[in-house]
């Protein structure tokens, strides 16, 4: 499922029309970013939780050339489902 077909659903499901729907969709994508950006958690009950993750710098290797290279420490998003999306599945 991609994004429109994501809005098409929603919209559907909740009987709004498309542009609402994307607008909920983009509001929703915002608010986690930003939350994340802050460093902060989001958790919804019963689906899982978004947080941010530290990665360390370290070596790594041009797979072109073979040549090692730095890899620059970085934060990144992580996802970890929750018990309702798993047993869901």
């Amino acid at each position: 499922m991609n994004k429109s077909e994501l809005i098409d659903a929603i919209a559907q499901g909740a009987g709004l029309t498309k542009a609402q729907a994307k607008s909920a969709i983009n509001i929703y994508h915002e608010t986690v970013a930003g939350e994340l950006k802050k460093g902060n958690s989001v958790d919804i009950a019963g689906f899982g939780s978004f947080s941010v993750a530290e990665r360390a710098a370290r070596t790594g290797r041009n797979p072109q050339t073979g040549a090692p290279l730095q890899i620059k420490a970085s934060r990144v998003p992580k996802f970890k489902p929750g018990k309702g999306l798993r047993d869901g599945l």
